[in-house]
This record gives C-alpha cells, structure tokens and sequence, in this order.
C-alpha cells in the first residue's frame, strides 16, 4: 500500500511522466512535479488550467465547507497570473448527505464563483454507496488569458527575493483548532484566534494583487507539505537554491500557541492560502505594497540562488515525506472517536 497525501518526484518521473496520452502541440506546459497548473495554446490566447479534490467537512458547517473547499480549487489556477474564468466540477456523493446539506455548500461555492466572476460551465453530480466525507469530488478551475501574462511556479530565478504571505500552518492549525476545540491545551482566547486562522485560507484575490505588479517570476500556494514543501517544489523545478531566513516570514496569532499545544512543526504543515512569491529585487517593494493594501501580511523570507536544495535558517533541509498534520488529525480524531 502507498503512501497517502500527494506523490513524491520519484514516482511521478517513474510512473506519470512517461505516460502522458497523446502528444500535442497545442499544450504548451503539461503535467509537472511541483506545477500547479497545465497551459492550452489557443492560439489568440492562452487556458490555464488546473484540477484538485474536493473535500466537504461537514463539521464546519456545509456552507463553511463548501467555501472553504472551492478556494483550494481556484487557486492553483489563480498563482498561474491568470484570473479563474470557468469551472467545471464533479461530486460523487455519500447518501448520506442530504439535498439541504449539498444545498448549503452549493449556495456557498455559487456566491464565491459569482463574486470572482467565475462560471460553472459543465460537471456532474451523483451519489454513490462506498463515498464518503470528506472527499466527495473533485473541480477543474480554467483561467483565460495571454500566455505572456502566465506566472510559472518553476520560473524562480537567481538573484530574486523570497516573499511569503500570512505563514506558516494557517490552514491546518484553523482546521484542527475548529475540528477538535476540546482537545487543546489552552485558553478560550487563544483557541478563538487559531480557529480564525481557516478563515485566511483564500489566495485568489492576493494571487490577482501579486500578479498585477511587474517582476514577479514565480507563485505558489503552500499546501501539503506547508512551507519547507513550497521551497522545494518551487526550488526543484526552477534548478536553483532557496536561503531562506524565518524571521523575515510573519505568522499569524494563535499559529505557534496551537502548534506548541497540539506538537506540530508549522513549517511542515499545509497552509493553503499562504502563497510563495519569488520577485525580481526592483519589484519586491512594489508586490509588498500591493499585498499590504489588502490587508495581506507578507514578509521577505530569503533570497534564490545558483545551486540546489532548499536552505533554512542556515541548515539544509529533506523535502517533506508527508504532512506534519496528518498524524496529529489522525491522533485528535482517534482520541475524539474514544471520548
């Protein structure tokens, strides 16, 4: 049996990337370990397009879970510079979940598609015996656009600035501190603050900020592997070395009082939402502006350099083997089916 949570290079280079269908000239950048997103020539323009599950946690809520789900969606599209255009998604259904409750995380995704101006174009919706939550489909997210515009995650350049948006953990410390509120060693304030942090888990509109400015080389969001994962991803399919310094990267209230308590390494765990910037050093002042008028933090993390690897607060670091929060989901869930 495999591994769970996203494959590592090896496996995509020996299984994947050898059989990839036909080849044909109208697909400009295909499937690649560490890019988010695959590019259609169409000629007189450019489609970004980018596919991911969809999970519905229905302790959030269905309307929480079905914004929370589609952002995941949307911004491996929107790091591409492009603005997510169209949507096409398929739910495979527990029979469980009642026509209310998809209702609900529908109206949801409807309203954040609608404010971003994006279109549901195709998809399909069924219930089936042997689904469960939370993985109940899955969405591909298009973006239309000119392919000069196209920001690539791999396009990492020596001599760029490092930026980093929110941190560490937003995502895994908002959902385990709103999953499992009685199972935290600390006050009610502090446990308030971490749970807010799931609401920072959207980057679309910081993506459509950053891509705005000129000099910007690369993007990416820092899912499964959190932060130290992003680097490599990024750093790996560029060539080149990230020095990176964590004093300069912000991390949000609550972040290392949840992570103390429930003894996980921030650096290593999903934080969708927080986005990986590398900028050309005349830009990185004009992308920081850009994010501040959002009310986005961001802080300069390191710089990119001639080599390989990813290099931490002066010590070289592995690409994570898994995500620092699976095990304590695993823990807290295990302790929470006992009570």
């Amino acid at each position: 049996m495999g591994e769970t949570g996203k494959i590592d290079r090896r496996f995509f280079e020996d299984v994947i990337a050898s059989r990839l269908g036909a080849a044909r000239e109208d697909v400009s950048t295909g499937p690649a370990h560490g890019v988010d997103f695959g590019v259609i020539d169409l000629g007189q323009g450019a489609l970004a397009l980018a596919t991911d599950p969809i999970s519905i946690l229905p302790e959030l809520g269905f309307e929480r879970a079905g914004e929370f789900a589609i952002r995941f969606v949307l911004t491996d599209v929107a790091v591409s510079g492009l603005d997510p255009s169209h949507l096409a998604v398929s739910f495979a259904l527990p029979p469980e979940m009642t026509d209310e409750e998809f209702g609900a995380a529908w109206t949801a995704i409807d309203r954040e598609c609608r404010d971003l101006g994006v279109a549901v174009t195709t998809g399909h919706t069924a219930r089936y015996e042997g689904c469960s939550f939370p993985w109940v489909g899955h969405g591909t997210a298009m973006a239309l656009g000119d392919e000069d515009d196209i920001i690539y995650p791999n396009g990492a350049t020596p001599g760029d600035v490092v930026l980093v948006t929110k941190g560490p953990a937003v995502e895994a410390v908002g959902l385990l501190t709103t999953l499992f509120p009685d199972q935290l060693s600390v006050d009610e304030s502090t446990l308030s603050t971490a749970q807010s942090r799931l609401d920072e888990t959207g980057a679309v509109r910081d993506a459509r900020a950053v891509a705005d400015v000129e000099g910007v080389t690369a993007m990416h969001d820092a899912t499964e592997g959190g932060l130290v994962g992003a680097f490599h991803e990024m750093a790996g399919s560029a060539g080149v070395r990230f020095d990176i310094n964590t004093d300069g990267i912000p991390i949000r209230p609550g972040i290392e009082a949840a992570t103390d308590a429930l003894g996980m390494d921030p650096w290593r765990a999903t934080s969708s939402g927080t986005l990986v910037v590398t900028v050309d050093p005349d830009y990185s002042e004009a992308v920081r502006d850009a994010l501040a008028e959002r009310g986005t933090p961001v802080g300069v993390a390191g710089v990119v350099e001639q080599g390989e690897g990813v290099v931490v607060d002066g010590a070289a670091t592995d690409p994570p083997t898994a995500d620092a929060s699976w095990p304590i989901y695993e823990r807290l869930l295990d302790e929470h089916k006992r009570r």
